[in-house]
């Protein structure tokens, strides 16, 4: 309880200085925030504790560069997807279980030669692609087990093949570890995406790619960005930037970096992050070799639509709203999930800027695909979209949709 207090008093005492620092009435923070006067004003006493996206926003409207967030978390950052300790919890996934594909596959029988295994190559390669397809419209528990079993079958075709053959299977196989690896976040099971991710690095360094390891690390900093670890992530997708990683692996890194700046409130390095990750991911398709490709394939522009998701973090709704009203146009539209997971952000962040009504009108839109595509990184969304409108609970078009809110997460 004190300790609690304390975070409010200091956040309060912090917040009226820079308000009046900057000649602002609590009504015109008020206003510019969209939080009540009255509010505010027990904030500012230290009364409540202050939410981060109040903090957030307050950090950017006085270019406080987290020194708020930081006063209204000053702990260790903890999760909102899972629970526990995110970084022991990743820390054991990664060191357990790793490894029994490959030693399947390995001791499934002598080698046979290549003749079955170069057909076979391509077949499996177009199963990749039509996995991720199917992964855009389907509940991603249910694929799980299909994609298990193919990543072993494609193992086993590796331990019967030779020379090239024998390493391109390889790195196709550790390819479908590294996609169930993000199924299984999809479906909630952190620890499971872990594991899976460690299979995906040891099948590739069998095969000879010394790069999967690294962008293992880009999928860890996925996951300590979901429960809410600015820091980890930082540091994760710093790790995946050395300059002799190919582009993608490096662009993708420094997006995730970016994005972890954004939790933390940190603008201009944010910011820097995202024009080094658009410039490296640009490079990367001057230089696409068409092997199937790391991240996500149904986004015209990662770094523009990762930059809307980012300006939300750093508490800019309006410029989040307006960059991704753009981006959303522009998904193609049969990559379901996608639409989805940045239509909710979306929604979310029109919300944020007091554009009330738009917001329920593209969350009740979305609604209905949730259960076509349940995702427990999307429901983390959903949850803050509802928290923003109950604040706003008297309005019409708020009360209408909170029955389908509240239903779509009692059922996550």
């Amino acid at each position: 309880m004190g300790r609690g207090m304390g975070v409010c008093s200091a956040f309060g005492a912090e917040l009226r200085r820079l308000r009046q620092e900057a000649g602002m009435t609590l009504q015109q923070l008020a206003h510019d925030i969209h939080y009540s006067k009255g509010y505010l004003c027990k904030i500012e006493r230290g009364d409540k504790r202050p939410p981060m996206a109040l903090a957030r926003r307050c950090d950017a409207l006085f270019a406080a560069e987290g020194a708020l967030r930081r006063l209204a978390d000053p702990e260790e950052e903890s999760g909102e997807v899972g629970g526990g300790s995110p970084t022991m919890a990743r820390r054991d996934a990664i060191a357990t279980g790793v490894g029994s594909l490959l030693g399947m596959a390995m001791n499934g029988g002598a080698n046979h030669g290549h003749s079955a295994a170069l057909p076979a190559l391509t077949v499996f390669r177009d199963q990749l692609h039509q996995m991720r397809l199917l992964g855009q419209s389907t509940d991603p528990a249910m694929l799980l087990p299909a994609l298990s079993t193919q990543t072993s079958t494609v193992a086993g075709f590796a331990a019967r093949a030779a020379g090239s053959t024998r390493a391109s299977l390889l790195a196709l196989a550790a390819r479908f570890a590294e996609y169930t690896g993000w199924m299984a976040q999809e479906a909630g099971d952190d620890t499971g995406a872990l594991r899976w991710t460690a299979e995906a690095v040891e099948l590739a360094e069998a095969g000879g790619d010394e790069y999967l390891a690294d962008y293992a690390l880009v999928r860890q900093a996925l996951v300590a960005f979901y429960s809410g670890a600015a820091t980890e992530t930082i540091n994760l997708a710093q790790q995946a930037q050395r300059g002799t990683l190919p582009p993608r692996i490096r662009g993708l890194a420094a997006q995730r970096e970016a994005q972890g700046h954004a939790l933390a409130g940190e603008g201009k390095a944010c910011l820097h992050g995202l024009d080094r990750a658009r410039e490296l991911l640009l490079r990367a398709q001057e230089t696409a070799d068409g092997a199937p490709v790391l991240g996500t394939t149904h986004l015209a522009d990662p770094a523009s639509m990762v930059t809307g998701w980012c300006l939300y973090d750093l508490g800019r709704p309006r410029e989040a709203a307006e960059v991704l009203d753009q981006e959303c146009r522009r998904i193609t539209p049969h990559a379901l999930r996608t639409r989805v997971r940045y239509g909710f952000r979306r929604a979310l962040a029109h919300a944020s800027a007091g554009e009330i009504e738009h917001s329920c009108e593209l969350a009740r839109e979305l609604l209905p695909c949730i259960d076509l595509v349940p995702s427990a990184t999307v429901r983390a969304d959903v949850r803050r979209l509802e928290r923003e409108l109950s604040r706003f609970r008297t309005q019409r078009a708020v009360r209408d949709l909170q029955p389908a809110l509240l239903r779509t997460l009692r059922t996550g």
